[in-house]
């Protein structure tokens, strides 16, 4: 095991560590027009970009410095590059995908930018950058055809060739860690690790591993139709330092998916519920002591080492993640 790896996990076995929250709820403050997401580098484009967060990376880099700045202000041990969607996959939807490997690498020095100014301020202070590897927006299990159940939108070449361009971006914006996260296909996620491992033996470089699915609703599953036991034995064969759950429900029903990972798993696990579920306009209502208060059981059962926030969540629910962590530690 090498020294990155070694240094987040022995750091795991001492105490809970707190990931961000997210990143769109934050630049929707912003209040951001089509020159902030065009910039320079895209302002001839003929497609609309705005709402590609990713972007703001390279246009407006100042932006996503101070949000994650306001996250390890909050208490975050960890931020999440603004990466979620920087495939040539999910990129293609812009006609940008050309310029996938290039956001990863300006994310990344962005959050390493952040983390720094950070550190060099608090003394003694470690904090880590993860690099957020999305799902992608097809999925490799599921036919999007309900007339033809076999067809597939994409193959598991063309998933591993784009998480492979995106995971060397991200070692070269200088992460700490990579997260590939909101697994709705445990096949995109099987992708995206062995990409993963492709890119670590080309550049020598290895790094910790977490892999966070989503359960999409009541029914307790994937949206590929896993169990949370299911989606644990699939990933099982992999080099993963935690895995765990993020996103689709709010903390109180997570809470049992979680608990299924933490009896059947012997890795760290991981959880980043969303601001409980949205309203009737898409919104999150949930405050920040209310999701604290959701969260009590996660660390009084000692159920998780990664704790943080999904859609809705701010600085504010950061904080009261914080020191209901410092609180039972």
């Amino acid at each position: 095991m090498n020294e990155k790896i070694s240094r987040l996990e022995n750091i795991l076995k001492e105490r809970v560590l707190v990931l961000d929250g997210a990143m769109g709820t934050m630049i929707q403050r912003y209040n951001l027009k089509e020159e902030d997401y065009r910039g320079e580098d895209w302002k001839n484009v003929a497609d609309s970009l705005q709402g590609n967060n990713d972007l703001l990376s390279v246009t407006r880099p100042e932006i996503i410095k101070e949000i994650h700045l306001a996250y390890l202000e909050a208490g975050a041990d960890i931020i999440e590059t603004n990466t979620f969607s920087s495939t040539t996959i999910a990129q293609a939807d812009y006609n940008l995908s050309k310029d996938a490997y290039r956001l990863n690498v300006e994310s990344g020095k962005v959050a390493r930018s952040a983390v720094k100014e950070y550190m060099n301020a608090h003394p003694g202070e470690m904090k880590f950058v993860a690099g957020a590897v999305g799902p992608t927006n097809k999925t490799g299990s599921i036919s999007p055809d309900v007339n033809d159940p076999g067809f597939r939108e994409i193959s598991f070449d063309q998933l591993r060739e784009a998480y492979k361009e995106q995971v060397l971006g991200l070692i070269e914006g200088d992460v700490d860690i990579i997260l590939i996260e909101t697994v709705f296909d445990t096949l995109n996620a099987k992708a995206a690790l062995y990409a993963t491992q492709e890119a670590y033996e080309e550049t020598g470089v290895e790094l910790p591993i977490i892999v966070s699915g989503t359960i999409t609703d009541a029914s307790g599953r994937t949206l590929s139709g896993q169990t949370a036991e299911a989606f644990l034995i699939s990933l099982s064969h992999a080099p993963i330092t935690a895995v765990g759950f993020n996103c689709a429900l709010g903390a109180s029903a997570m809470l049992p998916y979680v608990e299924t990972l933490k009896e059947k798993s012997d890795m760290f696990v991981s959880a980043y519920p969303n601001a409980g579920l949205p309203n009737e306009m898409g919104e999150y209502d949930q405050s920040a002591l209310e999701m604290q208060k959701e969260l009590e059981p996660f660390i009084k059962k000692k159920v998780v080492n990664i704790l943080g926030g999904c859609c809705g969540t701010t600085p504010d629910h950061i904080r009261e993640m914080k020191n209901l962590v410092n609180k039972f530690s």
